[in-house]
C-alpha cells in the first residue's frame, strides 16, 4: 500500500502495541527503529509520509481527538472512560481482548448501613453502569493493584479488566458481574477522515482485510478497493 499525504499514527506500547505491529505491517507500515530499544517517541516508518508517536495508552483518545495524531488504536475500555467526542471507531481490530467486570470476595453480602463502595480507576464507566441498574454507589478511584481494595476493606468491590481471571483467583476474589467486552479499536480524528480522506481509508480498507485474515484465515477477505468504496458510501461510526 502506497500512502503519499502525511499520516500520523498514535499507539501505546504494550500488548496493544504488540498485537497491532503485525495488522500494520499487513499494511506495508513498519516503524524503522526497534520499538522495544528505542527510546523515541516518534517513531518513523517504511514509508516516509507516515510516522508512529508513542504515548500512554489514556492519552491516544486525547491525540486523536485535538489532531495531533490523525489516527490511533485504543482499547474500548479506554474510549468508555474518554467518551469518544472528536473520535471515529471505525474498526474493531479483535486484538487484547478481556471484559470490564465487578469483582469482589465470594459470598460477601453488599453493606445495608451505606453506600457499596467501588474501587476502579474506570470511573465514568462503573457510574453509568450502577446508575443503569439504578444503585447508587461512592466510586473510590485508584490507579493499580485493584485487588488490594477489598482484602484491606477499602472497597466492597472492584471495577476492573479481567482477561483470564488468575489475578483475581491469587487474590482470593471472584468475578460478579459483567460490564462490558473490550478490544482494541481503530479510532480517526473527524477533521482527518474528510480532508486526508482517501489515505485514511486506504489504511482502514488495508486493515480490515489484516482483521479478517487473523479471524477467518481460509476466507478470502473483501478487496481494499471494495472496501474503501463501502466506506465513503456508508461512512465512519463514531
Amino acid at each position: 500500500m502506497s500512502l503519499d499525504t502525511p499520516l500520523t499514527i498514535a499507539l501505546s506500547k504494550g500488548r496493544i502495541f504488540d498485537e497491532t505491529l503485525p495488522l500494520l505491517a499487513h499494511a506495508g507500515i513498519e516503524p524503522l527503529d526497534d520499538p522495544e530499544t528505542s527510546r523515541k517517541l516518534i517513531l518513523e516508518t517504511n514509508l516516509a509520509h507516515v510516522r508512529f508517536l508513542i504515548i500512554r495508552a489514556s492519552d491516544v483518545p486525547t491525540y486523536v481527538q485535538y489532531g495531533a495524531a490523525d489516527l490511533g488504536v485504543s482499547g474500548k475500555d479506554v474510549l468508555l472512560e474518554h467518551g469518544g467526542e472528536g473520535l471515529y471507531e471505525p474498526l474493531d481490530l479483535g486484538i487484547a481482548r478481556c471484559r470490564l467486570m465487578v469483582a469482589g470476595l465470594p459470598d460477601v453480602a453488599a453493606p445495608t448501613t451505606r453506600r457499596l463502595r467501588i474501587a476502579t480507576k474506570y470511573v465514568k464507566s462503573a457510574e453509568r453502569y450502577y446508575a443503569s441498574k439504578g444503585e447508587q454507589v461512592e466510586i473510590i478511584k485508584l490507579y493499580g493493584s485493584m485487588e488490594l481494595a477489598p482484602l484491606v476493606h477499602l472497597s466492597d468491590r472492584i471495577v476492573d479488566l479481567v482477561e483470564s481471571g488468575n489475578t483475581l483467583k491469587a487474590n482470593g476474589l471472584v468475578p460478579l458481574e459483567h460490564i462490558a467486552d473490550i478490544s482494541s479499536r481503530l479510532v480517526v480524528n473527524k477533521a482527518s477522515w474528510k480532508m486526508k480522506h482517501a489515505a485514511v481509508t486506504a489504511l482502514l480498507g488495508a486493515l480490515r482485510e489484516a482483521v479478517a485474515g487473523r479471524s477467518t484465515p481460509t476466507q478470502s477477505a473483501p478487496t481494499q478497493s471494495a472496501q474503501i468504496q463501502s466506506d465513503r458510501s456508508n461512512g465512519p461510526r463514531s
